[in-house]
């Protein structure tokens, strides 16, 4: 009974990753396929490559890209850092309903209600969109994934260690910048990192707030892919599934080792006391 139970895990994991990753597989694949046609391959090749870096349409989309993302994520990053330190230390005040409301909002937001918000505060405030446009509608969802992940790290933070800096006389904000800051560091880079990710792989919230001169990477490939698909799109979305995945992982493994630094930093101290 449990090996049969067993087998039918195994089964369905392996359906369900097949499912999910298959797709992408494929597309990796013909990416190095030497004919043009998509579906019919004719040997390895990487030349779709060297077309993908002399394509000037590609290239100004994927620096446009990285730009947007970068700055974002920035951005971002400080204010979500903020938001989490609101609401993971000033208790319940007038408004964190309303407050947290707002920071959460975006995760659960369809993002053509989100795309079309942005879009008619820039009309109304008569904002011409552009490079701007975009980089606020990312910093706009992506602070709120940033304030999870602070917020987390900061509800298991040990404040004793802030205390004892501040009974030695160091005043709070360089407190925060000397004992809290590198301490949570991880949390707050895995934060840049996945605001960063998000950013990249965004396509409906930046087809609502773009204007001449700020297409982003995903809709260049959206454009094409109308027309047809080609192996110079797969190589393209090949790279970018590669930046998505480095992204995503190196933000898991920063997680990973900062629970393992909280977990060996609560045996020592059960230990000592």
């Amino acid at each position: 009974m449990k090996q049969g139970l067993s087998w039918f895990n195994v089964g369905s994991l392996i359906l369900g990753f097949l499912f999910l990753y298959l797709p992408i597989a494929l597309l990796i694949i013909y990416s190095f396929n030497e004919s043009r046609l998509v579906t019919v391959w004719a040997g390895f090749s990487t030349k779709w490559y060297a077309e993908m870096l002399h394509n000037e349409g590609l290239l100004n989309a994927g620096w446009v890209t990285l730009k947007v993302a970068f700055t974002a994520s920035c951005f971002a990053t400080v204010l979500g850092t903020i938001a989490g330190l609101i609401m993971s230390r000033f208790g319940s005040f007038s408004g964190r309903t309303l407050f947290s409301g707002m920071i959460y909002a975006p995760l659960v937001m369809p993002e053509v209600i989100t795309g079309l918000s942005l879009l008619l505060m820039f009309v109304a405030v008569a904002l011409d969109r552009g490079f701007v446009t975009v980089t606020i509608a990312h910093i706009t969802f992506s602070m709120c994934y940033v304030a999870v992940v602070v917020q987390s790290r900061l509800v298991s933070f040990d404040r004793s260690i802030e205390e004892a800096a501040m009974d030695l006389g160091c005043p709070p904000a360089r407190t925060f910048f000397q004992i809290t800051l590198p301490i949570i560091a991880p949390a707050v880079v895995a934060g840049w990192l996945l605001s960063f990710t998000l950013s990249l792989d965004d396509l409906v919230i930046a087809s609502f707030t773009t204007g001449p001169g700020a297409t982003t990477l995903p809709m260049k490939i959206y454009s094409q892919v109308r027309l047809g698909v080609t192996p110079e799109i797969n190589a393209v979305c090949t790279v970018l599934v590669g930046l998505v995945a480095a992204g995503v992982l190196t933000a898991s493994l920063i997680t990973r080792r900062q629970e393992m630094r909280r977990e060996t930093e609560e045996r020592m101290a059960t230990a000592t006391g």
